[in-house]
């Protein structure tokens, strides 16, 4: 009978230490209740893709339509290569060089003079689709651009839609200019992780 009183007590010890930790498990599930640990299959998220996407942006400061504007211009004579400039766009992307090729999506966002020495920009935006399955979906870059070298290299930060979770970069080639205007058309070259 005393055996069976010490295997009862010690089982009972067992339960009220296994009861105890399970209500602090609770108690510190509750302070970090904001955050929980997901699994991929279940919020449905497929296997990863590499993809590459080629295109053309245009930056159209000119004409009645403009895609992009000045929003913040430097005081006069503070630097020679227009530091602190800073422009909002909503520019055309498309299949071809020509503005008139297929509309692919726009380039949302905006870019400034972020450099005191040389013609670089501090870029922000979203390359927004507008076709085919990947109409609606964004991929976001957000990176420094030495316009006047020959190819310049951003990240892709992330995206939405069909780019949720995307990471990468992006190559951009000027493929025209005109600087009396300002106008200019960008190749760029994206290659992203997505799912």
């Amino acid at each position: 009978m005393a055996r069976i009183l010490l295997i009862l007590k010690t089982q009972f010890t067992v339960l009220s230490l296994l009861l105890t930790l399970a209500l602090v498990s609770d108690i510190v599930a509750a302070q970090d209740g904001f955050v929980r640990a997901m699994d991929r299959k279940l919020s449905g998220l497929r296997k990863e893709k590499f993809s590459h996407f080629r295109f053309y942006w245009h930056d159209i400061y000119s004409g009645r339509n403009p895609s992009a504007l000045a929003i913040i211009k430097p005081p006069a004579n503070t630097s020679k290569n227009g530091f602190g400039s800073v422009s909002m766009i909503d520019d055309p992307l498309t299949e071809g060089p020509e503005l008139s090729s297929k509309l692919l999506g726009k380039a949302q966002g905006f870019y400034g003079l972020a450099s005191q020495e040389e013609a670089a920009l501090l870029m922000a935006m979203n390359f927004y689709f507008v076709q085919g399955k990947y109409n609606g979906s964004t991929i976001t870059i957000l990176g420094r651009n030495p316009v006047f070298h020959k190819v310049r290299e951003m990240p892709v930060i992330g995206g939405s839609g069909l780019f949720r979770f995307a990471r990468g970069y992006a190559h951009a080639s000027t493929h025209k200019f005109d600087p009396s205007n300002g106008d200019a058309v960008v190749e760029y070259n994206v290659y992203v992780l997505h799912y």
